[in-house]
């Protein structure tokens, strides 16, 4: 019995698929059992990937942009550090000040430069006048602790009777030394202020003042709240 040309067509047709069908798996057509499930070869979508010449330029774009989050996040996170010790000045010495008149003990404000290594670190620290001189507070020693400005931030102390006071420096074991600032029982304090400027360019950043009562005032930039523009 004769075979049907288009039976013969279709055999032909078969046969010369199958002979080129591991090429075309060698250039990612699907496996022959994907064929014979679905009768039809899906598309295959194929692609080179990236260049290294674009690998390179999305590395350098990623470095970038850390570079700069991180330029920001350290730069913000030291002017709040800054921000956050000045007014830690204030609030705690209107806290001594209240303390002293209750006490009737004379609290102390000792503003310093110390000598680290290479570098000079200044700080401030809070002193309570016993008998036989100044000592650190006995009570509040969490709220009393000293507070050491940033590195590159420097102290400049002005009192009534003395416009600039210097600062010495002093070792970590020597003696403590009587306060520049008193704030006394009868609820007065030492007229003066306090500028807190940058080392490498003599910035002011700020400046805190008080008067005979102790009332402080924060200056940003030495400019009052409404002046700021």
């Amino acid at each position: 019995m004769g075979s049907c040309p288009v039976s013969i067509a279709v055999r032909q047709l078969a046969t010369r698929w199958h002979r080129q069908l591991p090429m075309k798996m060698k250039q990612g057509q699907p496996h022959r059992d994907t064929v014979r499930r679905h009768g039809v070869a899906p598309t295959v979508f194929r692609h080179d990937g990236f260049s290294l010449l674009e690998l390179l330029v999305a590395l350098f774009v990623i470095v970038l942009i850390t570079s700069m989050v991180s330029f920001n996040f350290t730069s913000g996170g030291q002017e709040v550090e800054l921000e956050s010790k000045v007014r830690n000045l204030a609030s705690v010495a209107a806290y001594a000040l209240d303390e002293a008149q209750m006490s009737g003990v004379d609290y102390g404000l000792l503003v310093e430069e110390r000598l680290e290594g290479a570098e000079v670190i200044y700080r401030y620290q809070w002193l309570e006048r016993a008998l036989d001189g100044w000592r650190m507070p006995a009570s509040g020693k969490d709220l009393f602790e000293a507070q050491v400005m940033p590195p590159g931030i420097s102290l400049q102390l002005e009192l009534q009777d003395a416009p600039l006071v210097e600062l010495s420096l002093e070792d970590e074991g020597s003696d403590i030394v009587a306060p520049q600032v008193v704030f006394y029982a009868s609820g007065e304090t030492t007229v003066g202020a306090i500028d807190v400027m940058r080392i490498d360019d003599g910035e002011l950043l700020w400046r805190v003042e008080w008067d005979l009562l102790g009332r402080f005032e924060i200056l940003r930039r030495g400019i009052p709240d409404d002046e700021d523009l």
